[in-house]
This record gives C-alpha cells, sequence and structure tokens, in this order.
C-alpha cells in the first residue's frame, strides 16, 4: 500500500484502549501514531478513552488531523486527569467507568488494545468477555508492540491448557506486531466459537442508555 493510498475497510468506525501515559521507550508512542495512520489511511473514525494525555493524545489527534472523526467517552471525575488543553474531536461525558465501557462498545465496530495499564487490560477483557457471551460478534486485537502483551497472551493458552478457556474462545483475541497486521487479521476475522448465550437475547443497542439523576 502506497503513502495516500485510500483504502476502504468493512469498520466504519474502531475503538481503541489505550493508556493515558506513553511508557518508558518511544516505540509506543511510534505504534499509536502508526495505528492513527492506518485508520486514516482506510477512513476509520475513531472511538477512544477521551483524554488528551498518553497514547490517548496521539493517535486521536493523529487520526482527527488525518480528517477522520473522533469521539472521545469520559466520565466527568476523570476530565481534569485525562485532559489537558483543548479538547480533540467530540467529547462525550459520561456518569461512570461502566457507562464509558458501554457507549465504547454500542459505538464501535471493532476494538484494539494499544500497550497500557490496568484501565487497557480491564476495558479490553471485557470486550473479549462479551465476545464470548454473545453481547458482541466484534473483532478483538492486541497491538503486541515488541512483545508487550506477550505474557498476557501466554496466559491466555494456560488458560486453554489448564481448561478454563475453550481453544475457539481462545481465537477471540487476535493479535499482531503491526498496525497493519492487525487491521489484515480483524478484516478477516470470522467468530467461530460457540455463544454462552444467543447473541439475539442480548440487547447490544441498549448499552450505555442508563438513566440520569
Amino acid at each position: 500500500m502506497e503513502d495516500g493510498e485510500i483504502v476502504r475497510s468493512k469498520f466504519q468506525r474502531v475503538c481503541v484502549f489505550c493508556g493515558s501515559n506513553s511508557g518508558h521507550r518511544q516505540v509506543f508512542s511510534d505504534a499509536a501514531l502508526e495505528l492513527g495512520d492506518e485508520l486514516v489511511k482506510r477512513k476509520m473514525d475513531l472511538v477512544y478513552g477521551g483524554g488528551s494525555v498518553g497514547l490517548m493524545g496521539l493517535i486521536s489527534q493523529k487520526v482527527f488531523d488525518g480528517g477522520c472523526h473522533v469521539l472521545g467517552v469520559i466520565p466527568k471525575a476523570l476530565m481534569p486527569l485525562e485532559i489537558s488543553g483543548q479538547t480533540v474531536g467530540e467529547v462525550r461525558t459520561v456518569l461512570d467507568m461502566h457507562e464509558r465501557k458501554a457507549v465504547m462498545a454500542r459505538e464501535a465496530d471493532a476494538f484494539i488494545a494499544l500497550p497500557g495499564g490496568y484501565g487497557t487490560m480491564e476495558e479490553t477483557l471485557e470486550m473479549i468477555t462479551w465476545s464470548q457471551l454473545g453481547i458482541h460478534k466484534k473483532p478483538v486485537g492486541l497491538l503486541n508492540v515488541e512483545g508487550y502483551y506477550n505474557s498476557l497472551l501466554a496466559l491466555f493458552d494456560n488458560g486453554v491448557k489448564e481448561g478454563f478457556i475453550k481453544p475457539s474462545a481462545r481465537d477471540i483475541v487476535l493479535s499482531a506486531p503491526t498496525a497493519k497486521e492487525l487491521m489484515i487479521k480483524m478484516e478477516q476475522y470470522t467468530p467461530s466459537h460457540e455463544h454462552v448465550a444467543p447473541h439475539e437475547s442480548w440487547q447490544m443497542h441498549k448499552l450505555g442508555d442508563y438513566p440520569r439523576q
């Protein structure tokens, strides 16, 4: 794919989970920018955690500058911590972390995790679990920058070995070292696992419809 070439994607909007920190090494920031470039090339909009610092700030600005829509979803309590200076794109304020994840899940066609901490991993694991349960059929990918997620992937493999994760459910989690490789895998993804409950029994469209006080 040549620079500037537009590649149409089956996904209109991708949710990216990532940290409000940038990590100690430049490679993580580079990966966030690379992913942003890949989304722009494919004319894909971004859903993310709404912050303007760390990896969140880098990818949101890159996608916004590339002319794609950016939707940030952030709990009111975190706005002073995760937003510095001007906000990027559309910012939707929610009540809490549960509503944040529900709105992000409802708005996105696929999920990608950049390197991050507890929050990034928790959000990603919830999307993996929701796929297993049958709440959604959307692909979930780990951008495994220089093996950052190797230990987590090994934990999943051990879960299969020890009988806690079905082999077909292990296939829910996609991973690749580069944004381009990951996007190709996600485009080709077809769920092969048996859902815990029928997809139709869940009401995905109502996720995030929390009563306001």
